[in-house]
Parts: structure tokens; sequence; C-alpha cells
């Protein structure tokens, strides 16, 4: 595993664009849930931090605040890149904050905007990512593919797969 710069960097790049990201966590029951929820994120956070909004009336608000452990996982089948966060959720209390990272997207589930009293900031710290990016086009995939299956072999080189630590 790597802590670099370069590293987060592409970790970046690959979920900037991403609209939604999944967001597991343990359900009282002991079962995982998963929630879509919006990035709000512009930049990469120096504190390997990720932001989203959710509402406090929600059960996803009442959950965190009992175990924060989460995995925030995007992808994008089109490009080949997958990323898989896992991190401790907690909430900002900070309204220049949620005026910083406010969007006309969030409009649309807090009418009352960045100072709706049920909008809560929710911050992931990341420990921990992985991802795979395949730079390959589909064609040399499927070629690499069917080699290996004739083979026997495993196929070699069909992208970047990287795990990071990053705090």
């Amino acid at each position: 595993m790597e802590h670099d710069t370069p590293a987060r960097e592409t970790l970046w790049k690959l979920i900037k664009d991403i609209k939604f990201g999944m967001l597991t966590h343990r359900h009282a029951n002991g079962m995982l849930h998963a929630h879509p929820l919006t990035t709000q994120n512009r930049s990469i956070d120096e504190q390997s931090l990720l932001y989203f909004f959710i509402p406090r009336s929600g059960e996803l608000y009442g959950r965190l605040l009992t175990d924060g452990q989460v995995n925030v996982s995007y992808a994008d089948p089109g490009d080949d890149s997958y990323v898989s966060l896992s991190g401790q959720a907690s909430f900002v209390e900070d309204l220049a904050q949620k005026e910083a990272l406010w969007s006309p997207m969030a409009k649309a589930w807090f009418p009352a905007g960045h100072t709706d009293p049920n909008l809560a900031l929710l911050a992931v710290r990341v420990g921990h990512a992985e991802y795979w990016d395949v730079k390959e086009s589909k064609m040399v995939q499927l070629y690499k593919m069917a080699k290996a299956a004739i083979t026997g072999e495993q196929p070699r080189d069909l992208g970047e797969h990287k795990e990071l630590t990053l705090s």
C-alpha cells in the first residue's frame, strides 16, 4: 500500500466526475446498507475528507452517529475505473463549510438552502483506498482475456490497481 500524492491525485481524477458514490454502512440489525450520495467536494481534500449532504431526519444520520465505519464506492464502467474507499464518518457543524460546498443540485433535496436545519454535512475521512483503472481499449481487453482463456493463464496488464493508506 502507498501513501503518495500522485496516487491521491489519480484517485481524485477517477472520482471527480462521477456524480454519485454508494455509501455503505452497518445497519442496526448488522446487515450492510448502501445509499447513493452526491459527493460535494470540488477538489481533493488535504485531510482526505469527502463531503456529502444528508438529511438529519433520515435513518442514515442516526446510524452514522452510532457507527461511523463506512465504505464509499464509485464506478465508471464506460471508462473501466472503479474505486473503493473505507473510512470514518462524522458530521461537520460549520455553516461556512456548508455554504462553500452548496450547489444548485443540493437545493432539490434541501429547498431552504445551506441554512436548512435538516441539512447535515457528512464528512468521511478516508483511511484506505483501492482503485482499478483499465487503460486498454475494449478490443485489447477482449484479446487479452481470450488469450488467457486459451492459454489457461490469467490476463496480465489490464490496467492499474493500487491500494493507498491516506490517513
